[in-house]
C-alpha cells in the first residue's frame, strides 16, 4: 500500500480485494498494524545473520583442529 497526501494529511489507500475480504465500507473504523517493508526486509536479515552465526558456533565446537595448527592470514589470501 502507497501512503499518499491528502489535504494536511497522510492517507493509506486499501486495495479493493482487501476491503472487500474484509467487508469493510465508509465510515468503519478500522486498527491498523504498521510496518514498512524495509524494516521488515532488515528483520528479515537480522534473523538470517543470527541463524547463520549459531550455526557457525555449533560447527566450532564440533570441528577438532590439530594442537599445532596456527592460520597463516597471508597464506590463505595468496593467490597461487
Amino acid at each position: 500500500m502507497k501512503v499518499s497526501k491528502w489535504g494536511n494529511s497522510l492517507a493509506i489507500r486499501l486495495p479493493a480485494e482487501l476491503v472487500a475480504e474484509k467487508g469493510i465500507k465508509e465510515g468503519d473504523e478500522v486498527d491498523a498494524q504498521i510496518m514498512l517493508k524495509n524494516a521488515a526486509a532488515k528483520e528479515e536479515r537480522r534473523r538470517k545473520i543470527e541463524a547463520a552465526l549459531k550455526d557457525l558456533e555449533e560447527i566450532r565446537h564440533k570441528v577438532q583442529w590439530p594442537a599445532d595448527y596456527k592460520f597463516d592470514r597471508d597464506e590463505a589470501n595468496s593467490r597461487d
